[in-house]
């Protein structure tokens, strides 16, 4: 393997990390840009995860004795670390994965946001809560939460370092190990971010890292684990989804979405549009909360679209290591080809291009130029599936109302987006759509990046949620305390029980009238 990236880490040297009892069994990483052997990791087997899974129990249990304030320090030395030290990441994450600069560092803030959130509110958070007893004053009690233990996460090759080690941070701070199954074609981005955790302070062997094929590794992966975070395709969730459930462990996950945004009649078309470009065309589309579907009202049709497309055709396509390009590479061929077959078959059923529908291997070999659709049907595969790559279609609509329907008449619901001038309106719009979590005047980032709200999605996007409290305390266990002072929960031996039940109905009429009774 050989790169002239300066600032690129010796990529066999963070492969290392990874513990394999086959040696000498290795599967390579592509370079996402050029198409050429970038670097191999390990090919774990089931006994490896196994193995990994030991590992990491082992050192949880110091890790969890530890005060979260220590814990919690760590993350604050991480934070520093990662930002002091992106431009190395930054470069793992374009080749390995082929992204523009600008998208790849929108990785690089999310794990530094993500690291101090949980850092800040981990105590808070976790501390044991005094809450409400059954006799009042007679009964405290006090609820507490314990790790689980260890966490497995399963995590995708779009975002390697945001959902690969995110998701493990909150569980980290709540006291448990992580097992993280990268996946096999974009490993290095969270190899690295382990060994800067290490670095930060984090007990060496804590998070292990097993790499691998998905059809190998994730059923081990979630007979080892206590809990499992699983980002990727709603097909592979229900699968996951229900090993997890024979199991009676619990899961979170992020799949699928076919998202929407909605132009509304009073909307700034120019900002709409230029933000349109953002919403669908990060990553290359290649995000599970990008959008493929654009509502406009047919009043704003002959300004909109224009803009949209006037906006789009300035993008730069670049395989650059640097901040000039607004847009990269697909992850791989497979990829491709899927997106040219969307188009291809929206086109060939009567779709029209108002911009791009092109690969473009004069780039590269997996790039494809953002690309806008009108006249696509049901029937057209791009209609209604995920594409997962930058192509979207728009459709005019008579009103507001026709808009939330057809936005909503889908089987996912993972991120909308709506444009308005007026802020209440976007607002009330938003709380009737079927989605997770819905931007107004943004097109993602907004809701991704407000780690105090929670973050998931409705219908077959997912279960559970990331992010906020509620990102942190599933990784945990709660424990009701209570401890009864001198009168038992019932009728005492001296009572009679028919008088005691009457003494009681008196009482709990008395307790309904009581302020601030629960």
């Amino acid at each position: 393997m050989t790169t002239t990236v300066d600032t690129l880490p010796a990529l066999d040297t963070l492969a290392a990390r990874v513990q394999a009892a086959d040696s000498g069994k290795y599967r390579e990483v592509t370079n996402a840009m050029t198409g050429e052997t970038l670097g191999r990791v390990p090919h774990c087997s089931a006994d490896d995860v196994v193995a990994a899974a030991r590992r990491a129990r082992n050192v949880q249990k110091s890790w969890a004795a530890r005060p979260v304030t220590e814990r919690a320090a760590v993350l604050l030395r991480f934070h520093d670390l990662v930002l002091k030290r992106q431009d190395e990441v930054l470069d793992i994450i374009q080749l390995e994965n082929g992204k523009a600069r600008r998208h790849a560092f929108e990785e690089v803030i999310d794990v530094a946001l993500t690291s101090r959130y949980y850092a800040n509110t981990a105590e808070e958070y976790l501390k044991p809560k005094r809450r409400q007893g059954v006799q009042l004053v007679l009964t405290e009690v006090w609820e507490y939460h314990h790790p689980k233990g260890l966490i497995g996460v399963i995590a995708p090759w779009n975002y390697p370092l945001t959902l690969g080690i995110s998701d493990a941070i909150p569980a980290i701070v709540a006291g448990n190990a992580a097992l993280i199954k990268p996946d096999d074609r974009t490993p290095f981005s969270v190899l690295w971010a382990v060994g800067v955790l290490e670095e930060a302070g984090m007990p060496p062997g804590l998070v292990q890292i097993v790499t691998g094929p998905g059809s190998e590794l994730g059923t081990p992966i979630i007979e080892q684990s206590n809990y499992l975070m699983f980002t990727g395709s709603t097909s592979v969730g229900r699968s996951v989804a229900a090993q997890a459930g024979e199991r009676l462990i619990d899961c979170s996950m992020e799949l699928g979405g076919k998202n929407a945004l909605l132009v509304l009649d009073d909307a700034d078309v120019g900002k709409a549009a230029v933000g349109a470009t953002r919403a669908c065309f990060s990553n290359a589309g290649q995000l599970c909360i990008s959008i493929e579907r654009i509502y406009v009202p047919k009043t704003l049709w002959d300004s909109f679209v224009p803009k949209f497309v006037a906006a789009t055709e300035k993008m730069t396509l670049s395989a650059a290591l640097d901040y000039s390009g607004d847009m990269g590479s697909l992850i791989n061929e497979t990829q491709l080809k899927t997106v040219i077959e969307h188009v291809d078959d929206a086109v060939d059923k009567g779709a029209t291009v108002l911009t791009g529908g092109r690969p473009r291997p004069d780039l590269g070999p997996h790039f494809y130029e953002p690309t806008i659709l009108t006249g696509v049907k049901e029937g057209m595969t791009a209609f209604a599936d995920e594409t997962f790559g930058p192509v979207v279609s728009l459709y005019p609509v008579d009103s507001e109302e026709e808009a939330i329907a057809k936005a909503n008449d889908s089987t996912f619901g993972l991120n909308f987006s709506v444009w308005t001038s007026d802020p209440q309106r976007g607002r009330r719009v938003a709380a009737r759509l079927q989605a997770g979590t819905v931007n107004v005047n943004e097109g993602y980032a907004a809701a991704w990046a407000s780690l105090d709200a929670p973050m998931g999605g409705m219908k077959d996007s997912g279960l559970g949620r990331r992010h906020g409290e509620h990102g942190m305390m599933k990784y945990t266990e709660s424990q009701t305390i209570a401890i009864e002072r001198v009168l038992p929960v019932g009728a005492p031996r001296w009572v009679r029980a028919d008088r005691y039940a009457r003494v009681m109905t008196h009482g709990l009429r008395a307790l309904k009238r009581l302020p601030g009774v629960k």
